[in-house]
């Protein structure tokens, strides 16, 4: 009888674990269901080993069968696994009076976002309804390098856990960015007007080990008048922070 080597079992287990996470890492809010071609084109697998990947997953409730023909959605281990790791950060919980608050106060849309293994995520939206147009953005989604909240964790931590997510920046756009992340760390707050989209101002949120969230209010365009939105946002970022135990000076 042949001896198999335990190492060779073990770097295999290590493989599919880590596929299965790069297969459940490809959906999000905007990406709820694929099909295993999909899968395949966006991992590098043939087909044949995408769906058997997909298949096991629907068997251990990590994927579900999607509302289209051949298509997989996330499972409900994944929404219990969600649900719990949400729950158990408790700034989740403590922010949300907070913004609360601040939505009332300044008629915008409040969100709390705290660091994801790849990057900046929308964790806690309080929508403002006061208005004809409703700005919101959907919890769970992964902000971009342009993003005011991403300025704040770069410019209050060494950045690396995002580097995947400036390495498509030419020279001149990372040489932008880096002024914008310096400005935002010098005037504690970050703000971002692109054309025709929502305008952003976000402030940083910490605790005793340092930044671990931000808090930002959305307007459908340019502020005008920025220094009351911008006292209150501060105002609750402050608030939070302390609550969370950072030392405010």
């Amino acid at each position: 009888m042949a001896n198999s080597d335990p190492s060779d079992a073990s770097t295999s287990d290590i493989q599919a674990v880590a596929r299965v996470g790069q297969i459940c890492a490809l959906f999000g809010p905007r990406i709820p269901e694929l099909t295993a071609a999909d899968i395949a084109d966006r991992t590098g697998l043939n087909r044949t080993t995408a769906y058997r990947y997909c298949a096991s997953m629907v068997a251990a409730g990590i994927l579900e069968r999607g509302t289209r023909r051949g298509a997989f959605a996330l499972g409900p281990l994944m929404l219990e696994l969600g649900a719990l790791a949400l729950g158990r950060q408790r700034i989740v919980e403590i922010a949300r009076p907070h913004l609360q608050r601040l939505r009332t106060a300044v008629r915008m849309t409040a969100v709390l976002s705290v660091q994801g293994p790849q990057g900046p995520v929308a964790t806690l939206v309080e929508e403002d309804t006061s208005r004809m147009v409703v700005v919101t953005v959907l919890p769970g989604t992964r902000l971009d390098a342009g993003a005011a909240q991403t300025r704040l964790f770069l410019a209050h931590t060494d950045g690396s856990t995002m580097e995947h997510l400036l390495a498509g920046l030419t020279p001149v756009e990372r040489a932008r960015l880096d002024a914008e992340v310096t400005a935002a760390r010098q005037q504690g707050f970050a703000y971002v007007r692109p054309a025709g989209a929502p305008s952003v101002v976000a402030a940083p949120v910490f605790d005793e080990t340092g930044i671990v969230a931000t808090v930002a209010i959305l307007s459908p365009g340019d502020i005008p008048d920025l220094s009351p939105a911008l006292e209150q946002l501060q105002a609750a970022a402050g608030a939070l922070s302390a609550e969370l135990g950072a030392s405010i000076a």
